[in-house]
């Protein structure tokens, strides 16, 4: 295998057998006569090479003398263990071996020659700091735990990636200080280990070579791709539910193991990115706790608590680590936190991000009363926990979600996204409280500016009555019929009776329609015309009459639903069409200024907007925004009117629609209605909002029987002279853009119950451009979609 060292290193590397030739020299004066003729032996055959002891540069001499070197090591690579043990010489933390057992030459053979062998996710910046704290656990008295679990992938011949477990052996490898390395100082120290991501401070610390590394190690491998599958196995099948954590001991005692504290201390805060704060878990178990907020339920990032500390790890989401903080705390800006962290007898700690998919989800806190315990080193090694802390917490956040969702729903209703957060701030109090006395505040928008629109199909009601009667006179005209045909004398004068009673319903139908006329019939025709068909015998001509009509008879209703099912089906494919342009179009409206809309469908559709400051609080409201707002609306009102132009020839049925805006300048509050689940206005003169909204469709212009409103013409409705300049402004604008036709009429509304003084505006929408580039809608087409 070819040698690949780390281009720079601390140390530079002399390959030596110094340590075990030592060994052997005082075996050669023992008295057992063959361990000394062995070791006699052998030192005679490394006499020619005294590299072997001073150290060796040139690898060529290893390679060139590998069965000497075998027999030299031949007491730690014992040739009964040759295929059972994965070992060989090595540098430790160097991608450089030699002198393999034979169960590690096989995996390495099967590997097959392009395998290149590297520590599994260890870089030079690692290895140069690894190899420093060598030096300073070495030389400077230092307890600094490094040991994190380095892994070999090497795959096998089938090309399934085994994962090996390196284990070194450091016994015969020595370390020597040369002119070059400076002398460090306590605070050099703990520089050092606050700054495990400067390589630069190391390098200047340590500089490149600074140091001898004599000797040889020995690296061991055992297989653990068993424990390493199923613990990805257990990441990727962690329960979805949350569950409780457990007892503040045992989940420390994981920690601690792994970090050899004993006093070792952990914590958790989770992070609220709408509102920019530090939250505690409202956990049942109260027994995970939390340093940074040990009084406070949830703190703002921005706060002074935090300092300029929190500044690395939420812009760059980057661990923290304070090995002294007693030290910390006396340095410009950190005084406040410090003080805090000591107040809880806190003198090292980490605070290291959880993230997942680049968002921040939450802070571990661990923190030992010793100083120096935890230091930016091994704050590495949560490395190996975050995963299952990522998992935990967001698992955590997706349940809290899913429970403040069923709260809204259960006590609100679905909101609209511009709201929701009001909501969901007070579904969340009620979270974190836990209390069933918990008495939800009414959710209040105050000053906000009404914008009111329709659409409406012309004369609904006068068609669906049509249709209705069309189907009932069709349906009786049937029954007559076969009755005319009926051939058998069974029952002759009741058929007559009923004959009679049909065609005295068909002349009912001549007049209006009544609001109980169809349920007459259609009780009538099932209770009494029925029975007598289902149960009387006829020729085979009345026979193909009775099939025909029972299979025109539809489902549901029992009844002829021909006209009204055409009807009905140019209704909901008007109301479908028009309420996509609309909420695809009021989507994009958001970009203007955040509002609530909300859009019913009715015999045409209607919407809502609210528009003003307290709606989206964290933005700067200016009326600018209303008028933007209000000639969004008037465009969208032209573009919906010019689709149903085009879609009305394709209809099954041919239907009218005239468009209506309500003008109203006064800012009004609107209040969620508890108990009926929606958003109305709020106060008594609000109300006159509402008053005129539910009636000026129906207005006539005053002094007149004509409706204000008008097929394929917009009508706007308002009070003050300023509506109107503004909205005479629009219409020009969209004269000028062919929206509009050049025809304006303006005239006064007639007085409705308790308003009066209403002004309005109509103009017609130009079909010129739309007739031009008429869309071929198929009715078939039109059904898919519908369904």
């Amino acid at each position: 295998m070819t040698p690949n060292f780390f281009k720079e290193s601390p140390f530079k590397t002399l390959i030596s057998f110094h340590k075990l030739i030592e060994s052997l020299e005082e075996i050669a004066i023992t008295n057992v006569d063959y361990r000394a003729n062995y070791a006699k032996a052998l030192l005679k055959e490394i006499e020619p090479f005294p590299e072997f002891i001073t150290g060796i540069e040139n690898l060529d001499l290893i390679h060139e003398n590998e069965t000497l070197i075998q027999y030299l090591l031949a007491d730690l690579f014992p040739t009964a263990l040759t295929n059972n043990e994965i070992k060989a010489v090595t540098i430790p933390f160097q991608n450089f071996t030699f002198n393999y057992t034979e169960r590690f030459k096989k995996i390495v053979n099967e590997a097959g020659v392009l395998f290149d062998m590297a520590i599994r996710d260890f870089d030079e910046h690692q290895f140069y700091v690894m190899s420093c704290t060598l030096i300073l656990n070495e030389f400077y008295g230092q307890k600094i735990d490094f040991n994190k679990p380095l892994f070999y992938d090497i795959p096998n011949k089938k090309g399934i990636m085994n994962q090996y477990r390196i284990l070194y052996n450091a016994d015969f490898l020595e370390i020597i200080a040369t002119d070059k390395a400076p002398k460090l100082s306590q605070d050099d120290i703990d520089m050092l280990m606050d700054n495990y991501d400067d390589l630069a401070l190391w390098k200047e610390k340590f500089p490149v070579e600074s140091w001898i590394l004599k000797g040889f190690g020995i690296a061991i491998l055992f297989d653990a791709t068993t424990e390493s599958s199923i613990s990805k196995l257990k990441s990727n099948l962690l329960k979805p539910e949350r569950e409780q954590i457990a007892l503040q001991e045992n989940f420390e005692s994981i920690f601690r193991s792994i970090f050899k504290i004993a006093d070792l201390r952990v914590g958790v805060i989770v992070y609220n990115a709408e509102e920019d704060k530090f939250v505690k878990p409202t956990l049942n178990d109260t027994s995970l706790t939390s340093f940074i907020l040990s009084t406070e339920e949830e703190v703002p990032c921005k706060n002074a608590l935090l300092g300029c500390s929190f500044e690395n790890l939420l812009e760059n989401n980057k661990a923290i680590s304070i090995s002294n903080v007693e030290k910390f705390a006396h340095e410009p800006g950190n005084q406040i936190f410090g003080s805090h962290l000591l107040n809880q007898n806190i003198h090292s700690c980490i605070f290291a991000p959880i993230i997942k998919n680049g968002m921040l989800l939450g802070v571990v806190e661990l923190v030992s009363a010793s100083p120096r315990e935890l230091n930016s080193i091994n704050a590495s090694k949560l490395d190996l926990i975050l995963p299952y802390l990522i998992d935990t917490v967001e698992r955590y956040n997706r349940d809290m979600q899913n429970q403040i969702e069923a709260i809204i729903q259960r006590e609100y209703t679905a909101i609209h996204p511009s709201v929701y957060w009001k909501f969901r701030k007070e579904a969340q109090k009620y979270f974190q409280t836990q209390t069933r006395d918990y008495i939800f505040k009414e959710i209040v928008f105050k000053e906000v500016y009404p914008l009111y629109g329709q659409i409406d199909i012309k004369g609904s009601s006068n068609h669906r009555n049509e249709t209705v009667k069309e189907d009932l006179k069709n349906q009786l005209n049937a029954l007559i019929q076969i009755f005319d045909n009926q051939k058998t004398k069974t029952n002759l004068v009741l058929l007559e009776q009923r004959k009679f009673e049909l065609q005295s319903l068909l002349k009912q139908l001549d007049s209006p329609l009544k609001a109980d006329t169809e349920q007459q019939i259609q009780l009538y025709i099932e209770n009494e015309i029925h029975p007598i068909l289902r149960n009387t015998k006829t020729d085979s001509a009345g026979e193909i009459l009775e099939k025909n009509y029972f299979e025109s008879l539809d489902e549901k209703s029992g009844m002829f639903y021909h006209s009204r099912k055409k009807f009905d089906n140019a209704m909901s494919i008007i109301n479908k069409k028009l309420a996509s342009i609309l909420d695809k179009k009021q989507a994009e409206a958001q970009n203007i200024y955040p509002h609530y809309y909300e859009r019913f469908k009715t015999d045409g559709v209607e919407h809502n907007l609210y528009i003003g400051s307290s709606i989206a609080p964290s933005k700067a409201f200016d009326t600018m925004y209303l008028h933007n707002l209000r000639l969004w609306q008037l465009q969208t009102l032209c573009e919906m009117e010019l689709e149903h132009h085009q879609l009305k020839y394709s209809l099954p049925y041919e239907l009218d629609v005239t468009s209506l805006i309500l003008v109203f300048s006064s800012p009004i509050s609107i209040r969620f209605r508890m108990d009926e689940k929606r958003f109305d206005v709020d106060g008594t003169y609000n109300a006159r909002y509402e008053v005129v909204k539910k009636r000026i469709d129906k207005a006539n212009i005053k002094g007149t029987k004509e409706r204000i409103t008008e097929k394929e013409k917009i009508t706007i409705v308002y009070s003050h002279n300023n509506e109107e300049t503004e909205y005479l402004n629009y219409i020009k604008f969209l004269q000028f853009k062919n929206v509009l036709e050049p025809n304006v009429e303006q005239f006064e509304v007639e007085e409705l119950q308790g308003v009066s003084g209403l002004r309005a505006i109509r103009v017609k929408v130009s079909n010129k451009n739309s007739d031009e580039t008429q869309k071929n809608f198929s009715y078939q087409d039109l059904l898919d979609e519908l369904n």
